[in-house]
């Protein structure tokens, strides 16, 4: 039986709470995303738990609706990253020589570019909508997995039961994801986590800054943004999602925490 730790049952709980939110939101916001339905930064009461933001729309339902906004952009944008940059880290790795030396340098030159600047500079030209920003933030980040990925298929590529599937004429697309893949699955997984992490850090930023998720549409960045005058009156309506982005990151770090510490050894194993 696997003994999970107390600080990782915490981090479970607490993820699940938000992705339960997040999914269920339509049946759980008591109001809709963009609905105006008091005055100005009310203050909590009954009717509207954590008061209304800065044109009187219901706190709640605009967490609820910005939790899954923010979070299904972090997810895609994750899943993204780790289907490009691990496919491309692991066939860099098998195929070595010039192959590897290429998608090495050009992922170099890639992470040379601060990817805040980056993104910025591309947002300001292209139209700023969720797809966009899953496409540009997956392919950004997509440059960090590639590198761990690599690092990780290089340890594996070495051992004698890729050696024997080369030797049987096995094609790379099978020593990839047969042969690679399920024993560098420890390390990405636990790398996975953090990268998530990093994603919902990178739209709440963008949307904050005006280039992510646009008004009407709610995401915890963009309610920072929509409230944050309210903090010179006292009023906490901006420091409501600013919690649940560092509970949730919080979260998923404890998570990560326990899966590194089941991890061995960067190059996972057959067991």
């Amino acid at each position: 039986m696997i003994r999970i730790p107390p600080a990782a049952l915490i981090g479970l709980f607490f993820t699940s709470v938000f992705f339960f939110c997040a999914i269920f939101a339509p049946f759980i916001a008591p109001y809709g995303m963009a609905e105006v339905v008091g005055d100005v930064w009310e203050p909590s009461s009954s009717e509207f738990l954590l008061g209304t933001d800065s044109i009187g729309r219901d706190l709640l339902s605009r967490m609820i609706w910005g939790g899954r906004t923010t979070i299904f952009i972090a997810t895609a944008a994750t899943i993204l990253s780790f289907a490009t940059g691990a496919t491309l880290g692991f066939f860099a790795a098998v195929s070595g020589g010039w192959v590897d030396q290429a998608l090495s340098r050009f992922i170099d030159l890639i992470m040379s570019i601060p990817s805040l600047i980056f993104a910025l500079v591309v947002l300001s030209v292209l139209p700023t909508t969720i797809f966009t920003l899953i496409i540009l933030m997956g392919l950004l980040d997509s440059t960090r997995v590639f590198r761990l990925a690599r690092a990780v298929a290089v340890d594996i590529t070495v051992m004698d039961y890729v050696e024997a599937a080369r030797l049987r004429g096995e094609k790379i697309g099978w020593i990839i994801f047969r042969e690679t893949l399920p024993n560098a699955l420890s390390p990405l997984i636990a790398e996975m986590g953090l990268r998530f992490i990093f994603m919902v850090l990178f739209v709440s930023t963008l949307s904050f800054l005006g280039l992510g998720v646009q008004p009407p549409q709610a995401d915890w960045g963009g309610i920072v943004k929509e409230n944050k005058e309210g903090i010179n009156y006292g009023i906490q309506a901006a420091l409501y999602p600013a919690y649940a982005i560092a509970t949730l990151c919080i979260s998923i770090n404890l998570i990560a925490d326990w899966i590194l510490s089941r991890t061995t050894s960067l190059k996972g194993g057959r067991g």
